[in-house]
């Protein structure tokens, strides 16, 4: 029995020497896997805070540019929209939602073959609100010039625009002084004025000083009951000027004799339907008149949208402009860390020496390079939030911010330092273990 065991012995000795060859292969291939990591991320974080700590003083001066990058970024993407609220706001205080009509051209035949101005008229006022929903106010427009006799035989020339009562909510103007006349007073063709501030100023010396005043327009007394301005000072580039009298529309009818005005306003209840309405304004008033004659509605919402444009570019590139501060501070990272990859030789070589492989030398640099251009971007990014908030928290202005900026600064720090600090960890990672032990 045990000589014929033997055979079976024999036989089964290869197949069992075969599965041990195999499982120390296995074994093997799992050890030289591993010693190609060798190292956990987290010892790389240590090392690299190690390094940090050994070299505090050239890191933070280091870390200082990717500071002021950082902040730079947040810092120019809030006074770029703080800026662009505010000239928004400015342009929006003349009227967002006001639709002013125009008479362009175009006239019409009479009946000894002369030709006259197609003007709009009350009446188109009148069928616009009637057949264009979400209107808020409207108000029709007179001009008139005329010499108002301002005592001891002096006498000024002013502009005299006969409006409605809601002129004052659709143009969006301010009553400094007095009051604006209301609808009683058009009604009732009261004999009422009221002084853009400037004329008040220049005839009475204040705007307090003219109400209760009166002109004298074409022999009829005009009682001034009120003193305004514009919101925003247009410079005359509007229909207000700085001789510029308001009287009630059913008053100054009288001085043309005619229906006939120059402009009409029109002011919608929202922002967003105002070119909708201007479009079916234009399309009511041009079928109430002749195919030759040309009218045109202007609104602000252009003006709006392109300013929003200029200051939007002006953001990007102030914002670009502050990239470049991150870029030198790149520079400035890659000369640190490439002199201490050669303050580190000997190190570099002993960690080689005891197994440390050239992937585990690239990361520990690349995380080195990474670690100080993140840190910097964090204080910059924190550094430019404080600033507009503090100004939130300690004044009345509101100045915006934007957290996407936040976002970017830090992304671009983490980039930088990637891409900065790569050419010195691969150099750090190309040093031969031989020579960097021989180094002195």
């Amino acid at each position: 029995m045990a000589t014929a065991n033997i055979p079976n012995l024999e036989t089964a000795s290869p197949s069992t020497e075969s599965r041990r060859n195999a499982g120390s292969r296995r074994r093997f291939e799992r050890t030289l896997a591993s010693a190609r990591k060798t190292m956990m991320f987290s010892e790389v974080l240590q090392l690299a805070y190690d390094s940090f700590k050994a070299s505090k003083v050239r890191f933070l001066l280091t870390m200082l540019g990717m500071v002021i990058g950082s902040a730079s970024i947040v810092l120019v993407v809030t006074l770029g929209l703080t800026g662009k609220e505010y000239a928004l706001n400015l342009i929006s205080s003349i009227g967002p939602n006001m639709i002013e009509m125009q008479y362009s051209g175009g006239s019409i035949a009479g009946p000894d073959n002369t030709t006259n101005p197609d003007f709009m008229t009350r009446e188109d006022m009148l069928a616009v609100q009637e057949q264009v929903p979400g209107l808020a106010a409207a108000s029709p427009m007179l001009e008139a010039h005329d010499n108002v006799n301002i005592g001891d035989g002096l006498t000024k020339n002013v502009m005299i625009l006969g409006v409605s009562p809601q002129y004052k909510d659709v143009r969006n103007s301010v009553v400094v002084a007095g009051r604006f006349f209301d609808d009683q007073d058009a009604t009732g063709h009261t004999k009422v004025a009221v002084l853009v501030e400037p004329l008040a100023i220049t005839l009475f010396g204040s705007a307090d000083g003219a109400v209760g005043q009166t002109l004298s327009i074409r022999g009829i007394p005009f009682t001034i009951i009120g003193v305004f301005k514009e919101r925003i000072n247009t410079f005359g580039q509007s229909e207000i000027s700085e001789q510029t009298m308001l009287i009630p529309y059913t008053v100054a009818r009288y001085f043309t004799g005619t229906d006939t005005v120059k402009e009409i306003f029109f002011s919608t209840k929202s922002t967003s339907s105002v070119t909708t309405a201007s479009a079916q304004i234009l399309k009511i008033i041009q079928g109430r008149h002749r195919a030759s004659s040309v009218y045109k509605a202007f609104v602000m919402t252009p003006v709006l949208e392109l300013m929003g444009k200029i200051a939007n570019m002006l953001t990007l590139v102030l914002t670009l402009a502050a990239f470049v501060t991150l870029i030198v501070s790149g520079v400035g990272i890659m000369n640190s860390m490439l002199a201490n990859v050669q303050a580190r030789v000997k190190e570099i070589g002993i960690r080689k020496a005891l197994g440390a492989t050239s992937r585990e030398i690239r990361l520990q640099f690349l995380t080195e390079a990474v670690f100080l251009s993140l840190s910097g971007g964090l204080v910059g990014t924190l550094i430019g939030l404080a600033i507009p908030f503090s100004v939130r928290f300690f004044t009345p202005f509101a100045i915006p911010v934007d957290w996407w900026s936040a976002i970017v600064a830090l992304a671009t720090s983490m980039i930088v330092g990637i891409v900065f600090g790569t050419l010195p960890a691969n150099r750090a990672a190309r040093l031969n273990p031989v020579d960097t032990l021989k180094y002195e």
